[in-house]
Protein backbone atom coordinates (compact mmCIF):
# COMPACT_ATOMS: atom_id res chain seq x y z
CA UNK A 1 0.00 0.00 0.00
CA UNK A 2 1.34 3.19 -1.10
CA UNK A 3 1.92 5.82 2.33
CA UNK A 4 -0.27 8.55 0.28
CA UNK A 5 -2.93 5.80 0.54
CA UNK A 6 -2.31 4.99 4.21
CA UNK A 7 -2.88 8.56 5.04
CA UNK A 8 -5.94 9.21 2.72
CA UNK A 9 -8.01 6.12 4.64
CA UNK A 10 -7.23 6.97 7.72
CA UNK A 11 -8.31 11.05 7.91
CA UNK A 12 -11.20 9.39 5.50
CA UNK A 13 -12.31 7.04 8.79
CA UNK A 14 -11.67 9.67 11.21
CA UNK A 15 -14.35 12.04 9.23
CA UNK A 16 -16.43 9.08 9.04
CA UNK A 17 -16.50 8.61 12.63
CA UNK A 18 -16.43 12.51 13.49
CA UNK A 19 -19.05 13.12 16.52
CA UNK A 20 -20.26 16.02 14.21
CA UNK A 21 -21.56 14.62 11.40
CA UNK A 22 -20.17 13.75 8.26
CA UNK A 23 -22.44 16.64 6.65
CA UNK A 24 -20.79 19.25 9.36
CA UNK A 25 -17.13 18.58 8.40
CA UNK A 26 -17.94 18.29 4.35
CA UNK A 27 -19.62 21.98 5.45
CA UNK A 28 -16.26 22.99 7.37
CA UNK A 29 -14.50 21.65 4.22
CA UNK A 30 -16.72 23.81 1.75
CA UNK A 31 -15.62 27.17 3.40
CA UNK A 32 -11.99 26.36 4.06
CA UNK A 33 -11.93 26.04 0.33
CA UNK A 34 -13.71 29.00 -0.27
CA UNK A 35 -11.30 30.91 2.07
CA UNK A 36 -8.57 29.64 0.15
CA UNK A 37 -9.92 31.02 -3.39
CA UNK A 38 -10.24 34.48 -1.53
CA UNK A 39 -6.06 34.77 -0.44
CA UNK A 40 -4.38 36.39 -3.23
CA UNK A 41 -1.49 34.98 -4.17
CA UNK A 42 0.87 35.77 -1.05
CA UNK A 43 -1.08 33.93 0.90
CA UNK A 44 -1.54 31.43 -0.70
CA UNK A 45 2.06 30.40 -0.61
CA UNK A 46 1.96 29.76 3.45
CA UNK A 47 -1.98 28.32 3.06
CA UNK A 48 -2.06 24.56 4.64
CA UNK A 49 -3.25 22.77 0.95
CA UNK A 50 -3.41 19.59 2.78
CA UNK A 51 -6.71 21.16 5.13
CA UNK A 52 -8.85 21.19 1.88
CA UNK A 53 -9.17 17.74 1.80
CA UNK A 54 -8.00 16.43 5.51
CA UNK A 55 -10.01 18.72 8.11
CA UNK A 56 -7.11 17.49 10.79
CA UNK A 57 -4.46 19.99 10.79
CA UNK A 58 -2.67 17.67 13.67
CA UNK A 59 -2.65 14.43 11.19
CA UNK A 60 -0.05 14.53 8.27
CA UNK A 61 2.45 12.79 6.33
CA UNK A 62 5.13 14.55 8.23
CA UNK A 63 8.09 13.24 5.94
CA UNK A 64 7.90 11.37 2.63
CA UNK A 65 6.43 11.89 -0.87
CA UNK A 66 3.48 9.45 -0.41
CA UNK A 67 4.61 7.36 -3.31
CA UNK A 68 6.54 4.89 -0.92
CA UNK A 69 5.01 1.59 -0.89
CA UNK A 70 4.75 0.36 3.09
CA UNK A 71 4.52 -3.10 3.85
CA UNK A 72 5.86 -2.53 7.78
CA UNK A 73 5.56 0.01 9.87
CA UNK A 74 6.96 1.29 13.75
CA UNK A 75 3.71 2.42 15.35
CA UNK A 76 3.80 4.07 18.86
CA UNK A 77 1.87 6.78 20.66
CA UNK A 78 4.58 9.37 20.58
CA UNK A 79 7.32 8.70 17.77
CA UNK A 80 10.12 11.15 18.53
CA UNK A 81 13.97 11.07 17.70
CA UNK A 82 14.71 8.29 20.26
CA UNK A 83 12.09 6.21 18.11
CA UNK A 84 13.53 7.21 14.63
CA UNK A 85 16.72 6.22 16.03
CA UNK A 86 14.99 2.35 17.11
CA UNK A 87 13.34 2.39 13.63
CA UNK A 88 17.03 2.85 11.84
CA UNK A 89 18.49 0.49 14.44
CA UNK A 90 15.91 -2.18 13.97
CA UNK A 91 16.87 -1.55 9.87
CA UNK A 92 20.41 -2.38 10.91
CA UNK A 93 19.38 -5.61 12.15
CA UNK A 94 17.56 -6.79 9.38
CA UNK A 95 13.66 -5.66 9.99
CA UNK A 96 11.88 -4.11 7.88
CA UNK A 97 10.64 -0.62 8.82
CA UNK A 98 9.22 0.95 5.89
CA UNK A 99 7.05 3.74 7.69
CA UNK A 100 7.18 5.51 11.28
CA UNK A 101 3.54 5.82 12.12
CA UNK A 102 2.97 8.36 15.46
CA UNK A 103 -0.40 8.99 17.14
CA UNK A 104 1.02 12.12 18.66
CA UNK A 105 2.07 15.18 15.99
CA UNK A 106 4.50 16.48 15.44
CA UNK A 107 6.55 19.30 12.90
CA UNK A 108 3.86 21.30 11.70
CA UNK A 109 1.02 19.32 12.78
CA UNK A 110 2.15 19.74 16.17
CA UNK A 111 2.61 23.64 15.98
CA UNK A 112 -0.92 23.54 14.20
CA UNK A 113 -2.48 21.34 17.14
CA UNK A 114 -4.60 24.21 18.32
CA UNK A 115 -6.68 24.57 15.28
CA UNK A 116 -8.23 21.40 15.24
CA UNK A 117 -9.83 22.36 18.43
CA UNK A 118 -12.93 24.31 17.68
CA UNK A 119 -13.95 20.79 17.02
CA UNK A 120 -14.82 20.84 20.65
CA UNK A 121 -17.05 23.76 20.64
CA UNK A 122 -19.54 21.58 17.89
CA UNK A 123 -19.62 18.34 20.29
CA UNK A 124 -20.11 20.58 22.88
CA UNK A 125 -23.45 22.24 21.10
CA UNK A 126 -24.55 18.53 20.59
CA UNK A 127 -24.49 18.35 24.03
CA UNK A 128 -27.00 20.89 24.52
CA UNK A 129 -24.25 23.76 25.12
CA UNK A 130 -25.98 26.82 23.40
CA UNK A 131 -23.42 27.41 20.26
CA UNK A 132 -22.27 30.98 21.53
CA UNK A 133 -21.82 29.59 24.42
CA UNK A 134 -19.21 26.94 23.68
CA UNK A 135 -16.92 28.96 21.15
CA UNK A 136 -16.84 31.88 23.84
CA UNK A 137 -15.14 29.51 26.39
CA UNK A 138 -13.40 27.46 23.55
CA UNK A 139 -11.82 30.55 21.45
CA UNK A 140 -10.02 31.40 24.88
CA UNK A 141 -8.47 28.14 25.56
CA UNK A 142 -7.74 27.83 22.08
CA UNK A 143 -5.58 31.44 22.08
CA UNK A 144 -3.83 29.96 25.33
CA UNK A 145 -2.64 26.95 23.95
CA UNK A 146 -1.42 28.38 20.37
CA UNK A 147 1.02 30.56 22.53
CA UNK A 148 2.41 27.46 24.51
CA UNK A 149 3.10 26.12 21.50
CA UNK A 150 4.74 28.70 20.20
CA UNK A 151 8.02 28.04 21.25
CA UNK A 152 8.20 24.78 21.28
CA UNK A 153 11.55 23.19 19.14
CA UNK A 154 8.33 20.60 16.82
CA UNK A 155 10.64 19.64 14.13
CA UNK A 156 12.99 17.77 15.83
CA UNK A 157 12.07 14.05 15.05
CA UNK A 158 10.74 15.14 11.66
CA UNK A 159 14.50 16.62 10.97
CA UNK A 160 15.62 12.61 12.39
CA UNK A 161 13.31 11.06 9.95
CA UNK A 162 14.13 12.80 7.06
CA UNK A 163 18.32 12.61 7.82
CA UNK A 164 17.69 8.74 8.00
CA UNK A 165 15.61 8.63 5.04
CA UNK A 166 12.23 6.99 6.74
CA UNK A 167 8.90 8.54 6.00
CA UNK A 168 7.16 9.66 9.21
CA UNK A 169 3.24 10.03 9.75
CA UNK A 170 1.11 11.05 12.69
CA UNK A 171 -2.82 10.78 13.20
CA UNK A 172 -4.45 12.26 15.90
CA UNK A 173 -7.30 13.98 15.86
CA UNK A 174 -8.15 11.46 13.35
CA UNK A 175 -7.65 8.57 15.71
CA UNK A 176 -9.06 10.37 18.43
CA UNK A 177 -12.55 10.37 16.92
CA UNK A 178 -12.49 6.87 16.68
CA UNK A 179 -12.18 5.74 19.82
CA UNK A 180 -14.50 9.17 21.26
CA UNK A 181 -17.09 7.33 18.35
CA UNK A 182 -16.84 4.36 19.75
CA UNK A 183 -17.31 4.99 23.36
CA UNK A 184 -20.20 7.16 23.55
CA UNK A 185 -21.87 4.93 21.33
CA UNK A 186 -20.66 1.91 23.76
CA UNK A 187 -22.24 4.25 26.62
CA UNK A 188 -25.69 5.43 24.48
CA UNK A 189 -26.12 1.79 23.79
CA UNK A 190 -24.99 -0.08 27.43
CA UNK A 191 -26.92 2.93 29.32
CA UNK A 192 -24.68 2.18 32.43
CA UNK A 193 -26.70 3.08 35.61
CA UNK A 194 -23.72 3.79 38.31
CA UNK A 195 -20.21 4.67 37.98
CA UNK A 196 -18.77 1.39 38.80
CA UNK A 197 -21.32 -0.21 35.65
CA UNK A 198 -19.12 2.58 33.50
CA UNK A 199 -15.57 0.54 34.58
CA UNK A 200 -17.37 -2.38 34.06
CA UNK A 201 -17.94 -1.65 30.34
CA UNK A 202 -14.51 0.12 30.13
CA UNK A 203 -12.59 -3.00 31.07
CA UNK A 204 -14.42 -5.36 28.68
CA UNK A 205 -12.22 -3.26 26.30
CA UNK A 206 -8.76 -5.20 25.83
CA UNK A 207 -7.01 -1.85 25.79
CA UNK A 208 -8.10 -1.37 28.97
CA UNK A 209 -7.71 -4.93 30.26
CA UNK A 210 -4.37 -4.11 29.50
CA UNK A 211 -3.88 -1.06 30.80
CA UNK A 212 -5.54 -2.63 34.28
CA UNK A 213 -2.93 -4.94 34.64
CA UNK A 214 -0.16 -2.58 34.20
CA UNK A 215 -1.68 -0.19 36.86
CA UNK A 216 -2.77 2.20 34.70
CA UNK A 217 -6.84 1.32 34.66
CA UNK A 218 -9.73 3.50 34.09
CA UNK A 219 -10.80 5.61 37.35
CA UNK A 220 -13.25 7.55 39.27
CA UNK A 221 -11.83 11.00 39.71
CA UNK A 222 -14.80 12.27 40.65
CA UNK A 223 -17.73 10.81 42.15
CA UNK A 224 -18.02 7.20 43.75
CA UNK A 225 -19.17 3.71 42.44
CA UNK A 226 -22.26 3.58 43.86
CA UNK A 227 -23.15 7.35 42.04
CA UNK A 228 -25.26 7.31 39.36
CA UNK A 229 -24.07 7.86 36.23
CA UNK A 230 -26.87 9.85 34.27
CA UNK A 231 -25.77 11.07 30.52
CA UNK A 232 -22.33 10.41 29.99
CA UNK A 233 -20.31 12.61 27.52
CA UNK A 234 -17.45 11.13 25.85
CA UNK A 235 -14.59 13.56 25.96
CA UNK A 236 -11.73 12.28 23.86
CA UNK A 237 -10.95 14.76 20.64
CA UNK A 238 -10.34 17.93 19.75
CA UNK A 239 -6.44 18.47 19.91
CA UNK A 240 -6.30 18.60 23.95
CA UNK A 241 -7.99 19.74 27.04
CA UNK A 242 -10.61 22.13 26.22
CA UNK A 243 -11.91 25.44 28.36
CA UNK A 244 -11.80 24.55 32.50
CA UNK A 245 -15.12 27.15 32.40
CA UNK A 246 -17.59 24.51 30.69
CA UNK A 247 -18.40 22.00 33.35
CA UNK A 248 -21.09 24.40 35.00
CA UNK A 249 -22.74 24.56 31.47
CA UNK A 250 -22.17 20.51 30.60
CA UNK A 251 -24.59 20.40 34.03
CA UNK A 252 -27.08 22.61 33.44
CA UNK A 253 -27.09 21.06 29.39
CA UNK A 254 -28.15 17.47 32.04
CA UNK A 255 -24.66 15.86 31.52
CA UNK A 256 -23.84 14.29 34.69
CA UNK A 257 -20.78 11.87 33.62
CA UNK A 258 -17.72 12.80 31.72
CA UNK A 259 -15.55 10.17 30.39
CA UNK A 260 -12.21 11.77 29.12
CA UNK A 261 -8.76 10.24 28.97
CA UNK A 262 -7.24 12.46 31.48
CA UNK A 263 -7.86 15.65 33.28
CA UNK A 264 -5.63 17.91 34.82
CA UNK A 265 -5.87 19.04 38.54
CA UNK A 266 -6.82 23.05 37.56
CA UNK A 267 -9.54 21.04 35.43
CA UNK A 268 -10.76 18.82 38.27
CA UNK A 269 -11.48 21.25 40.66
CA UNK A 270 -13.93 23.56 38.52
CA UNK A 271 -15.91 20.16 37.89
CA UNK A 272 -16.36 19.53 41.22
CA UNK A 273 -17.62 22.79 41.66
CA UNK A 274 -20.14 21.70 39.31
CA UNK A 275 -20.95 18.20 41.09
CA UNK A 276 -19.96 16.41 38.41
CA UNK A 277 -18.38 12.58 37.71
CA UNK A 278 -15.51 12.11 35.77
CA UNK A 279 -13.91 9.11 34.38
CA UNK A 280 -10.43 8.80 33.55
CA UNK A 281 -10.27 5.67 31.18
CA UNK A 282 -6.79 6.44 30.78
CA UNK A 283 -4.43 8.45 28.36
CA UNK A 284 -2.02 6.20 26.78
CA UNK A 285 -5.30 3.46 26.76
CA UNK A 286 -7.51 5.46 24.77
CA UNK A 287 -4.96 6.46 22.33
CA UNK A 288 -4.35 2.66 22.00
CA UNK A 289 -7.91 2.37 21.39
CA UNK A 290 -8.57 4.83 19.02
CA UNK A 291 -4.87 4.05 16.91
CA UNK A 292 -6.26 0.78 17.10
CA UNK A 293 -9.58 0.87 15.72
CA UNK A 294 -8.02 3.32 12.87
CA UNK A 295 -5.34 0.56 11.84
CA UNK A 296 -8.74 -1.91 11.61
CA UNK A 297 -10.39 0.85 9.07
CA UNK A 298 -6.95 1.31 6.76
CA UNK A 299 -5.77 -1.99 7.18
CA UNK A 300 -8.58 -4.88 7.35
CA UNK A 301 -6.55 -7.64 5.58
CA UNK A 302 -3.32 -6.72 7.97
CA UNK A 303 -1.70 -5.26 4.98
CA UNK A 304 0.79 -3.71 7.23
CA UNK A 305 2.78 -5.70 9.49
CA UNK A 306 2.95 -3.78 12.58
CA UNK A 307 5.86 -3.63 15.12
CA UNK A 308 4.81 -2.13 18.48
CA UNK A 309 6.65 0.59 20.71
CA UNK A 310 6.42 3.74 22.44
CA UNK A 311 3.18 2.70 24.83
CA UNK A 312 1.18 1.06 21.63
CA UNK A 313 -0.32 -2.28 21.70
CA UNK A 314 -2.14 -3.75 18.50
CA UNK A 315 -5.18 -4.79 19.55
CA UNK A 316 -8.10 -5.71 16.75
CA UNK A 317 -11.79 -5.04 16.81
Amino acid sequence: MKLREIYNRAFQAGIDHDLRGKEHVMKDLERKKKEFDSLGPGEKEFFDIESLNNPYSDSRILFGTGDEEIKSALVGIDIDVGEILLADRLRSKGKRIDLAFSHHPSGSAFANLHSVMQIQSDILNTFGVPINIAEALMEKRIREVERKLLPANHTRSVDAARLLGIPFLCMHTAADNMVAHHLQRLFDSEKPYLLADVLDILKTLPEYRDAAANGAGPKIVLGSKKRKAGKIFVDMTGGTEGAKDIFRTLTNSGVSTIVGMHISEEHRKEAEKASMNVVVAGHISSDNLGLNLLLDAISTADEIEITECSGFRRFHH
